[in-house]
Order: C-alpha cells, then sequence, then structure tokens
C-alpha cells in the first residue's frame, strides 16, 4: 500500500515541476469534477431542500431567487448562469467559485466571502454587500450598478469593464485592484485604499475620492470630469481627461525680473493684499474635514433609503397575505357553519376538508416566518390551495 505523499513534498514537486499553486489550493485543492452535488438547473424556489453540503455542487443554471443561504458553505460551487435574485447570502462563503453570468439582483451579500472567485459577466445591480471579501476574485464585465459596497474588498480584484455607476463603494480595500475601462461616474470612493490601483481610460467623472489613498494609482487615458480628489493622498492624474475639482494644486511663485532701487519701496503698502489674500489653513482643513464626513453620511442614508423601502413595501404586502389568510380561516367557519345547520355533519374524513384546514395552517406558519417579499408567495399558494379545497367541496355536495 503506497503512502500518501506529504504536503509539504508535495508542494515541492510541483515547485520543481515549474507549476505554481497557491496555498489555497495545495491544502483545499480545487473541486474535482463531480466531486459536488448535482444539482444542476435545480429550481429552489418553491421550497425545495437544499442538501446540506453545497461544496462543489453543481448548480449551473439553478433558480435560487429569495432563497436563504446565510453561512452557508459554497466553496468551489459552480452557479454559472443562476438566478440569485434577491437571495440571503450574507456571510456565506463562495471562495473559487463560479459565478459567470450569474443574476444576483438586489442580493444581500453583506460579509459574504468570495476570494478568488470567478463573477465575469455577474449581475450584481441594486445589491447589499457591504463588507463583503472578493480579494483576487474576477469581476470582469461584472454589473454593480447602485450596489451597496461599503466597506468591500476588492485587493487585487479584477474589475476590467464593470459596471459600477452610482454605486457606493466607500471606504474599499482595493488595493492593486484593475479597474481598467470600468464605468464608476458617480461612485462614492471616500476614504477608500486605492494603492497602485489601475483605472486606465475609466470613467470617473463625477467620482469622490474623498480623502482617498491613491498612491500610485494610474489614471491614464481615466475621464475625471468633475470628479472630486478633496484630501485625497498622492494623486497623480498624469494622461487623464477632464477636470477634476478639489485638487491641491501649490500656486506659482513670481519672481521680480528686477531688484527694486531701495528697500522703501519693497516695503510699500500695495504688497500687504497679497499676503492677506485667501482664507487662513486652518479654515480650510475644518471646510474640507466637514465635507468628507457629510459624503460619508450621504452614502450611508443613500443605503439606509433602500432598506426602508424595501421594508416599506413588505409591511404593506404582508398586511395584505394577513388579511388573505383572515378571509380563507372567515371562509371556512361558514361553510362549517353551513354545513351543521343542514344536518351535513362529519367533514372531519373529507378529503377536501382536511386539504382546507392544512393550507389555512401553512399559510399561518409562512406569514409568520416571512422576513421577505419574496416569501409571501408562499402565503398566497398557501391560500389558494385552500380555496380551491372549499371550492371542490361545495361543488361536490350541492
Amino acid at each position: 500500500m503506497r503512502r500518501p505523499i506529504p504536503l509539504a513534498l508535495a508542494v515541492a514537486i510541483f515547485a520543481l515541476s515549474g507549476t505554481v499553486i497557491s496555498p489555497a489550493q495545495a491544502s483545499a485543492g480545487p473541486c474535482r469534477p463531480g466531486q459536488g452535488a448535482n444539482l444542476r438547473g435545480r429550481d429552489f424556489t418553491r421550497g425545495a431542500p437544499l442538501p446540506a453540503d453545497l461544496r462543489c455542487a453543481n448548480l449551473t443554471g439553478a433558480k435560487l431567487n429569495g432563497v436563504e443561504l446565510i453561512q452557508k458553505d459554497l466553496t468551489g460551487a459552480i452557479l454559472r448562469g443562476a438566478s440569485l435574485k434577491q437571495a440571503n447570502l450574507t456571510q456565506a462563503r463562495l471562495k473559487y467559485a463560479d459565478l459567470r453570468g450569474a443574476d444576483l439582483t438586489e442580493a444581500e451579500l453583506g460579509q459574504m466571502h468570495a476570494d478568488h472567485a470567478d463573477l465575469r459577466d455577474a449581475i450584481l445591480v441594486d445589491a447589499e454587500a457591504g463588507q463583503a471579501e472578493f480579494p483576487y476574485a474576477d469581476l470582469t464585465g461584472a454589473k454593480l450598478t447602485r450596489a451597496e459596497l461599503t466597506q468591500v474588498n476588492f485587493t487585487a480584484a479584477k474589475l476590467i469593464d464593470a459596471d459600477l455607476d452610482e454605486s457606493t463603494p466607500g471606504q474599499l480595500k482595493a488595493r492593486k485592484a484593475d479597474f481598467t475601462r470600468a464605468k464608476l461616474r458617480e461612485a462614492k470612493l471616500s476614504q477608500s485604499n486605492l494603492r497602485n490601483a489601475t483605472f486606465k481610460y475609466a470613467d470617473v467623472s463625477e467620482a469622490e475620492f474623498t480623502q482617498a489613498e491613491l498612491d500610485g494609482a494610474d489614471f491614464t487615458g481615466a475621464l475625471v470630469q468633475g470628479a472630486s480628489f478633496i484630501q485625497a493622498d498622492d494623486v497623480d492624474l498624469t494622461g487623464a481627461k477632464g477636470t477634476p475639482t478639489g485638487l491641491t494644486v501649490p500656486r506659482p511663485t513670481s519672481l521680480p525680473t528686477s531688484q527694486p532701487e531701495d528697500a522703501e519701496e519693497a516695503d510699500t503698502p500695495q504688497a500687504e493684499p497679497a499676503r492677506s489674500v485667501g482664507p487662513s489653513v486652518g479654515l480650510v482643513m475644518v471646510v474640507l474635514s466637514a465635507v468628507g464626513l457629510a459624503l460619508t453620511v450621504v452614502a450611508w442614508g443613500v443605503s439606509a433609503q433602500q432598506r426602508t423601502r424595501r421594508a416599506a413595501r413588505f409591511a404593506v404586502v404582508r398586511r395584505g397575505a394577513e388579511e388573505d389568510i383572515t378571509r380563507l380561516g372567515e371562509e371556512i367557519d361558514q361553510l362549517d357553519y353551513e354545513f351543521q345547520v343542514s344536518g351535513r355533519g362529519g367533514m372531519t374524513a373529507d378529503h377536501d376538508w382536511r386539504h382546507a384546514l392544512d393550507a389555512y395552517e401553512a399559510a399561518k406558519q409562512a406569514l409568520s416566518i416571512a422576513r421577505r417579499e419574496e416569501e409571501l408567495h408562499f402565503v398566497a399558494r398557501a391560500v389558494q390551495d385552500g380555496r380551491a379545497a372549499l371550492a371542490r367541496l361545495r361543488s361536490r355536495v350541492r
């Protein structure tokens, strides 16, 4: 029997053979074909249970709209073309996952771990991804329009041709990230770490770089029209196009062409206005700090408004669902009363009668656990089933 090769020896063999592997690949390794559960094309939007183990699972083209995937381990999972609209992936692990072309519109991605994940052409429009982790991930061509990206980690990530228009990526960790040709119009990048990031030919017009760290960032060919660089560190816009705002440009010093004939002419009162023009440095710093704070508050306010609107819409829809359940219960009581009065009692053994009662209980249970608008469709389905059972019962006994 062959003994297993130690991990250190395996790494050494790969190194000698010229193949480069990362520490993560050496310890975990990529998923083998067919290693995980085969869930290709499955529809989980109607309450179908997901397997407990989703590592390396094949969920290509699967429907997971509104599905709760909180803290699920989807390491290495294949989710190409999957629909995850409004799914809850809070604190989920998708390291090395394949999400090419996946639709995560309005999904909850807070604190999700997607290190080295492949999200090329993925759709993350209006996604809530605060504090999500995407280091070394490939988001080439991804659509992140209006996404909430506060404190997201994009270290060394690829966002080539990505669309981040009107997104709120404040306080990003995006050192060495590649935003080549990315769309970042009106993006809020305040207080972000963008050291050595690439913005070649990107559109950052009207974007906010207030107090951002930009040491080594490359803006060659980038459109910076109206972009704000208030208190940004080490800004170099060599080769950029357009007129930005907030840049600290040293005033040119003009040397006299000739020496004054005597010292009295050099000290004339006309020279004093030049020494007193402009506000004090302290006042400027106070104003700029206030502007930076205001921009950060605005970014958080936009996210809060989105959540408030969703909560209000959910409350309205939930109230309607609760009224539907109440009416179903009244219909059941009315039919029971009619049968008792007519002397046709004893319906407890009737299949449709039991079905109506079960549907009523299922609707109440679904309502009690619903936390999102999409989850209320289980309530509507149960109410519909209950009414259909009552209709069958009425038509049969009349």
